[in-house]
């Protein structure tokens, strides 16, 4: 089976390394070899075996009838979306690790690959090396899905491990992760959530069978998230996560990507460093949890691999995906219930706070002493937004724990 890598970076390295390494064993699981025919990029790489299948055409691609599958490994949307587009109209198979492009265009890739009898995967394109696309689709059917959340970048993970860990800054922590390659000089497509925010989209997509667009999920980055709210995480037994969020209650789906607080009998209490995992509670299976490294050469490259061998075992079959193009419409968030975490300033009396809030969980930690913190009830976002707006005083808040996960 000869296939075609589109991009020879990180991921695109990877993928051709790991058919390689593991040649034989993957030969016997998809039923025959498969070879890497053609690999697309604008460099040269002349010190490198691989130079002998460099092109830098696509049609060269497009145009071999002999390549029955293309490995989209470019990121981004342009070019990525025409070519793998015109691959699948040309009747090749297509494994991407693109969460852009599966984010926005999926509903009409998958479609595409329906009409021909082909199939278009994408395990890769959320939490790397995690399987969680392939269970979603397969072994979790039999469930109403209630609750996807996940921590889907390792690079916030990483640092808000850090910060917690070391009681260290956050533009320190950014710093460190930018110097250990862990961030990119310009971060700001982790810190400011739209990494996890496309990734959940693609989740919520799927658990959901509609189009989900990851431009209407409220997302908040970690960019607020300071030293201080670690120490009173640290008193609390807490724990100040990145969690990309999916959840039906009472009829009503919400998907927002924040911040949140949570307590160490929450299933992500404990996932640290830069790896990644993805908690799920289905109405009969109940909760269950998907756990690895989410990013990297190697772990990414497995999963683009275990995609290519699925589609060389079904090379003439379509793989039923359930993603329909009707938009989904999503609950605003304003009326998702939650509990927060607020600092205010000393100034701020506590009987002002609890006047406005009613009962609420004090909370004071030394060496911090003009300032202290309150644990509110559950209540709709709206009504805290309301109640905030009437509070002087007010430092930061962050959502406290999710209610169906503890």
């Amino acid at each position: 089976m000869n296939i075609a890598v589109l991009g020879y970076g990180t991921v695109g390295s990877g993928v051709v390394e790991v058919l390689k390494t593991n040649y034989k064993s993957i030969a016997k699981r998809a039923g025959e070899p498969i070879d890497v025919k053609y690999v697309l990029d604008l460099r040269d790489f002349p010190d490198d075996p691989i130079q002998e299948k460099i092109v830098h055409d696509y049609n060269v691609i497009l145009n071999d009838d002999d390549v029955k599958i293309v490995v989209e490994v470019m990121g981004g949307t342009n070019p990525a979306y025409t070519f793998v587009k015109q691959a699948l109209l040309a009747g090749k198979s297509v494994a991407t690790s693109n969460k852009e492009l599966v984010a926005k265009h999926g509903s009409e890739l998958i479609a595409i690959a329906r009409e021909n009898n082909i199939n278009f995967m994408f395990e890769a394109s959320v939490g790397g090396g995690i399987p969680i696309i392939r269970p979603l689709m397969n072994s979790l059917t039999a469930d109403e899905i209630e609750e996807i959340s996940g921590i889907l970048n390792g690079t916030t993970n990483y640092m808000l491990t850090k910060m917690s860990e070391e009681g260290a800054a956050y533009d320190d922590v950014l710093k460190d992760a930018q110097n250990k390659g862990y961030a990119e000089r310009n971060p700001e497509a982790d810190v400011e959530g739209y990494d996890a925010c496309r990734k959940i989209a693609i989740l919520t997509s799927l658990a959901n069978g509609r189009q989900v667009d990851f431009e209407d999920i409220y997302t908040e980055g970690i960019t607020k998230i300071t030293d201080k709210d670690f120490k009173y995480a640290g008193k609390m037994g807490k724990s100040i996560k990145l969690l990309a969020t999916s959840k039906c209650e009472n009829g009503q789906i919400y998907a927002y990507v924040a911040p949140m607080m949570i307590g160490q009998e929450h299933p992500l209490f404990s996932v640290n460093d830069v790896f990644n995992a993805v908690f799920v509670k289905g109405n009969m299976l109940g909760d269950t949890m998907f756990y690895g490294k989410g990013a990297g050469k190697l772990p990414t490259a497995s999963a683009v691999v275990s995609d290519i061998v699925e589609e060389v075992k079904h090379i003439h079959t379509n793989i039923k995906v359930e993603w329909q193009p009707e938009k989904l419409e999503l609950s605003d968030m304003k009326q998702a219930v939650q509990r927060f975490f607020v600092r205010v300033k000393k100034t701020c009396p506590q009987s002002e706070v609890s006047r406005v809030f009613g009962q609420v969980q004090f909370v004071s930690v030394d060496g911090l002493d003009d300032e202290y913190a309150f644990v509110t009830g559950a209540m709709k976002e709206a009504e805290f937004d309301e109640k905030i707006a009437g509070l002087s005083g007010v430092i930061t808040r962050i959502r406290y724990t999710q209610l169906s996960a503890e």
